[in-house]
């Protein structure tokens, strides 16, 4: 196995305490005298030990402590070197900075109770205030460093999970920002759609009569809707485009459509079917017509508009009815019209209406339905119905 390289600062630490430890005892520089191995050059051992414990302070930092650990009490049995303490103190310091977390832990509690033992130990032996002095020293060297490193490695672990719940929070609001911004653009597709695509619908198909039929009556009655739609989609598009500015040059803000503006809706859309065999017609069964929701009457609105567009574009001749109706605690909007081949010009359709609808009613939380289905009679029509729930506070505020 390959041995982590030592960190550079680890190296000039070791280095520079190797170089003053020397310079002391070139001086005759000792912490104590009259040991066990009073010879000068055994004080050169210990301090040439720690000072390679020293060097991997940050790589290694269980191993430098046992080595650091050694060095110290084989200095005890010499005339010492205050550098070769010094480095301990270091030692101690950085295995609990740098070391692995349980060990990191155990430190500053072991070196507690040697401080403790020591102590104790001295007292016993020598019965002296001594012993105290002994005790100090000891918790100088060795518990107080590893307990300056429990402080400051608590202090770098909090603030890296300050830093790390900092990245997370700027992280969600990214996240938030970026579904606010898809939600805003899925918004915008379907009130640009809903409110142009009616309009752009039936210039589509009178202009293809005009261009098919050469009838002046005909192409002129096809050329007066198409000019009608072409100024009402312009005018839409304008207003749109104020909202999106949030400057639409309006005295008022543009109001949503409400279930009061159907009648003038259908009305619309009457003047659109022209040769198509079309006959429109509402049915509001509501018992009440009271104010709903705002969200609720746009989205019923929009559905509507949206079904007379379809069967504008798409629907056989027949009768194209919508139909209100209000239960408790939901709202229900039904269209249906002839389904079958039709004559005549039509126009191209995308599925976007369809999907716009379905969103709207889901942002509800209600129940959308849209297919071919046959009635009593045997008919064949496309249905289109949505449920929209009305909340019982709603309904008694209106």
């Amino acid at each position: 196995m390959t041995l982590p390289r030592p960190h550079r600062f680890d190296l000039l630490m070791g280095f520079l305490g190797l170089a003053i430890g020397l310079l002391l005892w070139s001086f005759g520089l000792y912490t104590t005298g009259d040991r066990v191995l009073d010879q000068r050059w055994a004080t050169l051992i210990p301090l040439t030990v720690m000072a390679s414990a020293e060097t991997l302070r940050r790589t290694l930092p269980q191993t430098a402590l046992v080595v650091g650990t050694l060095a110290i009490v084989a200095d005890q049995f010499t005339n010492g070197n205050l550098v070769t303490v010094l480095m301990f103190t270091d030692v101690v310091y950085a295995a609990v900075v740098y070391g692995k977390p349980a060990s990191a832990r155990r430190v500053p509690y072991t070196t507690g109770l040697i401080t403790v033992a020591v102590t104790i130990g001295f007292l016993v032996w020598w019965q002296n205030a001594i012993a105290l002095l002994v005790g100090v020293l000891t918790g100088m060297i060795s518990f107080m460093p590893a307990l300056t490193g429990a402080v400051v490695r608590n202090h770098r672990e909090a603030a890296e999970a300050a830093r790390l719940r900092a990245e997370q929070t700027a992280l969600l609001a990214e996240m938030d920002r970026a579904q606010a911004v898809v939600a805003e653009r899925a918004r915008m597709a379907r009130e640009l759609h809903d409110m142009v695509a009616n309009h752009l619908s039936a210039i589509a198909i009178h202009s293809t009569a005009a261009l098919s039929l050469d009838e002046p009556a005909t192409t002129r009655q096809a050329l007066t809707v198409i000019r009608e739609n072409s100024v009402a989609g312009l005018a839409e598009m304008r207003r749109l485009i104020g909202i999106l500015r949030d400057s639409s040059g309006d005295a008022e803000p543009s109001v949503a459509p409400t279930l009061a503006g159907l009648d003038a809706l259908v009305d619309r859309a009457r003047a659109n079917v022209g040769p198509s065999g079309l006959v429109l017609a509402l049915d509001d069964t509501r018992k009440t017509v009271a104010p709903l929701p705002a969200p609720v009457e746009l989205a019923a609105y929009r559905i509507v508009q949206e079904s007379l567009t379809n069967a504008l574009k798409h629907a056989a001749p027949g009768e194209v009815r919508v139909t209100l109706g209000q239960g408790p605690g939901a709202l229900w909007v039904r269209v249906t019209s002839p389904y079958g081949e039709r004559p005549g010009p039509t126009a191209p359709g995308s599925g976007a209406g369809l999907v716009g609808m379905r969103e709207r009613v889901a942002l509800l939380d209600g129940i959308f339905e849209a297919g071919a289905v046959t009635d009593e009679g045997g008919r064949r029509l496309w249905r289109v119905r949505a449920e929209l729930p009305v909340d019982a506070s709603d309904e008694e505020r209106a």
